[in-house]
């Protein structure tokens, strides 16, 4: 059996994701996912054809960050770089994200949900190194069937070398969805929530680079309470300022 089908059996599992009648929603540009997905290190993108796990409109990063003479034609290439022995969380993260999304109904609106989580890549040099993957489904056709979506891989080797196991499926696009699944594993302790429902809705927009003003205007709060909750953010993760929070909430599978 090739490796792709690990990634496909798990999304034909869940038919409302690949064919839904659902509100079919205009697929959003590249330009704009990126605008979406923060970037806190080297990253590249490329779009999955769902029907047959094919690729397409890849950014050049991936052939440096990698050392790959071509673009990869297959989802098996990507699979292929992963280490070994994250394969079976990335099996599981997937699995998450689809059955959270089925939880809370988000199959009306899965493009405007991201899922992300980490796992460890084969980089240039020969080593492992953690990456921080990003997924959005982008594009149906006019029955509603899935036929494309978008991952964002981005290097955060330089922030964390540690996986905190921790699978999120968020809101993008005026969406304020944030929810945080934690991967159980035998010698994994699962973290304590230690943040409250309003600090990780903040620490969400937070990542996204929104300030302060545009937080409380989103969430119909006041400036002052988004500045008094990210304060209290920054105590709680032990940060001094948002670079130290964001190194800090990736070790801690916050984001």
């Amino acid at each position: 059996m090739k490796k792709k089908h690990l990634l496909i059996d798990v999304w034909n599992d869940y038919a409302d994701v690949l064919n839904n009648k659902h509100q079919i929603l205009s697929s959003p540009s590249i330009e704009t996912i990126i605008g979406e997905m923060f970037a806190l290190g080297e990253f590249y993108y490329y779009v999955i054809n769902i029907g047959n796990s094919t690729l397409s409109s890849h950014h050049p990063n991936i052939l440096k960050m990698h050392d790959l003479k071509n673009y990869p034609d297959n989802l098996d290439e990507i699979i292929d770089l992963i280490h070994p022995d994250d394969l079976d969380f990335v099996m599981n993260a997937e699995r998450m994200c689809l059955e959270k999304m089925k939880e809370i109904d988000g199959f009306k609106y899965q493009q405007q949900l991201k899922s992300s989580y980490c796992f460890r890549m084969r980089t240039a040099e020969g080593n492992y190194e953690m990456f921080h993957h990003q997924a959005l489904h982008t594009q149906k056709d006019e029955n509603g069937k899935l036929l494309q979506a978008v991952n964002i891989h981005t290097n955060i080797q330089h922030i964390t070398s540690e996986n905190a196991y921790t699978v999120l499926l968020s809101g993008i696009g005026g969406r304020t969805d944030f929810h945080q699944m934690h991967y159980k594993k035998n010698f994994i302790d699962q973290p304590k929530e230690f943040l409250s429902k309003r600090e990780l809705e903040i620490l969400n927009y937070i990542t996204k680079g929104y300030s302060a003003s545009e937080i409380a205007k989103l969430l119909h709060i006041s400036f002052y309470t988004v500045r008094t909750h990210r304060k209290n953010i920054l105590r709680k993760t032990n940060s001094k300022n948002t670079s130290e929070l964001m190194r800090n909430c990736f070790q801690q599978g916050l984001i």
